[in-house]
């Protein structure tokens, strides 16, 4: 399995990120070629106060033939511009592969 991540810092303006997010770019990712799964999930405060991140989101593909497939198509391109329309900012992205 592979996992692509990605990482989100902190919005400025989190009402603003959550509805970009849930309105426009989870339906628009949802609708990436190969995908196997996507999971989302929020980071807690920490004891000090919020932490360097405010949010992960892992996008799974069955194996590396899939996920280079889905990174090639047009219906990522269009995840990909929409995230980078409210969050390019803030965002990292890592690729992993389950062992």
């Amino acid at each position: 399995m592979v996992h692509f991540v990605v990482l989100y810092r902190q919005p400025a303006d989190p009402e603003a990120f959550e509805r970009a997010y849930w309105d426009t770019h989870v339906p628009l990712a949802k609708q990436i070629p190969h995908l196997a799964g996507m999971e989302v999930v929020k980071f807690w405060p920490g004891k000090d106060g919020p932490t360097k991140f405010y949010q992960m989101a892992t996008l799974k593909f069955a194996d590396k033939e899939s996920f280079k497939a889905a990174m090639k198509s047009a219906e990522n391109a269009a995840a990909g511009a929409n995230l980078m329309s409210f969050a390019a900012d803030i965002i990292e992205f890592y690729t992993a592969e389950t062992v």
